[in-house]
């Protein structure tokens, strides 16, 4: 199965490893690395994680504070954010229905 990154998602993949590189030499790349492992384990198990709200599910990163929200769609996995698990909860959702 594909996955597919909302415009929002690489927007805060992009912001959240130049933030990390700036941290950390190659911190960044550890990060992206982390997202396409989680999003694998999606594809894998699409339906092993949570519901956070309606039919969009969120799968916790092992070693960042990010969660990947997504929904499972005919085709493909929808990422749609890569969110911090501790700013603006539910900040996504207005995106989600647009």
């Amino acid at each position: 199965m594909k996955v597919i990154f909302s415009k929002l998602a690489k927007q805060e993949l992009d912001d959240a490893t130049l933030f990390y590189n700036m941290e950390y030499s190659e911190l960044g790349k550890r990060f992206r690395q982390e997202v396409k492992a989680a999003a694998k384990r999606i594809v894998e198990y699409p339906e092993a994680w949570s519901v956070e709200r309606g039919e969009v599910r969120k799968c916790l990163l092992h070693k960042f504070p990010y969660k990947l929200l997504y929904s499972i769609e005919s085709e493909h996995i929808f990422i749609i954010a890569v969110a911090h698990q501790h700013r603006k909860p539910d900040y996504w959702i207005d995106e989600y229905k647009t």
